[in-house]
């Protein structure tokens, strides 16, 4: 019986993650930037670290917006009036993912901006 309970925590588990992709319009942006980083990071062969590094970061945007969009589901629940604090929790959770975005930026810089330029050094002849 503990078999069953395992299983149904990860079918469970699996049907959030495909509800949030299916459903949430900013998931799938985050989804098609996570695509276009690993594509972008397997054209420029970036290293092991680098690879890390990548992934940690796609994996903390993309849990972070699940967590947006489960809080924002559980507060339309709670509440089909406006409160201030609904609009609060909402605005804190939008706050988490814009700053786990810019983090993304950065690291994108950080990781692929060497190597693009490097490319544009080299085409350039110089």
């Amino acid at each position: 019986m503990k078999g069953t309970g395992l299983k149904r925590s990860f079918a469970c588990a699996l049907a959030g993650i495909a509800y949030v992709f299916q459903r949430e319009r900013n998931m799938k942006i985050h989804g098609v930037a996570a695509i276009m980083a690993v594509g972008l990071g397997l054209f420029l062969r970036v290293t092991r670290w680098e690879w890390g590094l990548l992934l940690i970061t796609i994996f903390i945007v993309l849990v972070a917006e699940t967590i947006n969009s489960a809080i924002e589901k559980a507060v339309d629940l709670q509440t089909e009036s406006y409160h201030p604090l609904a609009e609060a929790a909402k605005d804190l959770a939008a706050g988490a993912v814009l700053l786990t975005a810019i983090m993304a930026v950065i690291m994108a810089f950080l990781i692929f901006g060497p190597y693009l330029l490097n490319l544009l050094s080299f085409a350039g002849g110089g």
